[in-house]
């Protein structure tokens, strides 16, 4: 099936042309979608049923592709209002740190190894940008934006999110060590090997998460939500939780030995 998902990224992006950060995008929305699919076949679906919920978990390539301001192969003119000037551009390894960046748009961005630390991004959007190896220490995240984007290997320890909305993207083997997490929803992405060690998660959902070697060794969870995704070989161990997270993964196949319940 492969061959089906690879095609089916191809063909969702060919109208859109290039921009800096679509050979990323591209290479790890694929990837995620062939290990949804590898999920769901491990759950027992058929190959159709499995691929055809694969491909509607990705959604419409157009509302990504609004977000970045191309229309069938032409760019847009990018000097528009100052909050949208990172659009479609190549900043790797840009030292950002420090900046109020309220309302920044980096869609289509390939940045790459920046440095976001102690920076304000409160209500900035990363739709389809590739931020793999970028670190967010400290910074501060309110209804920020990442959907469809690469944040592989990123650090967002000891930073502040609320109320963040990612969707159908790659954190593996990124960091939360020490956030503080409120308010958010976190779907369809790819948590492999990510760390929330000793964070505090409030009022958050994973939803149709990968969480494969995740953990959450030492933090605090309250009325956190995992609907539909899978915890089998997640991390609990020093974990504090209260009752409604605990009878929760209770049901799953999550090992809670050695947790603390409030």
């Amino acid at each position: 099936m492969d061959k089906e998902l690879t095609t089916f990224i191809n063909d969702a992006f060919k109208p859109y042309g290039d921009f800096p950060a679509k050979a990323d995008v591209t290479r790890e929305l694929l990837s995620n979608l062939q290990d949804k699919y590898k999920d769901l076949k491990e759950q027992g679906l058929s190959d159709q049923d499995a691929y055809q919920q694969t491909i509607d978990s990705f959604g419409d390539a157009s509302e990504i592709m609004d977000e970045i301001g191309h229309k069938l192969s032409s760019e847009r003119d990018n000097a528009v209002a100052s909050v949208h000037k990172f659009k479609g551009v190549a900043l790797e390894e840009a030292d950002l740190a420090g900046v109020n960046l309220t309302d920044a748009n980096f869609s289509g961005s390939a940045i790459q190894k920046a440095n976001f630390d102690t920076t304000n991004l409160t209500g900035a959007k990363y739709v389809a940008s590739a931020i793999s190896n970028a670190t967010f220490v400290g910074a501060k995240l309110i209804e920020t934006i990442f959907k469809s984007s690469d944040i592989r290997f990123g650090a967002f320890d000891q930073s502040t999110l609320s109320k963040v909305q990612t969707k159908s993207s790659s954190l593996q083997s990124t960091t939360f060590v020490d956030a503080t997490i409120n308010d958010s929803t976190f779907k369809s992405s790819d948590f492999t090997d990510a760390s929330f060690e000793n964070a505090t998660i409030t009022d958050t959902v994973f939803q149709g998460c990968s969480l494969t070697r995740t953990t959450f060794k030492g933090a605090t969870l309250s009325n956190v939500s995992l609907h539909y995704s899978d915890v089998k070989h997640t991390d609990f161990d020093g974990a504090s939780m209260d009752k409604v997270t605990y009878a929760f993964l209770k049901k799953t196949n999550a090992n809670l030995e050695n947790v603390t319940v409030r």
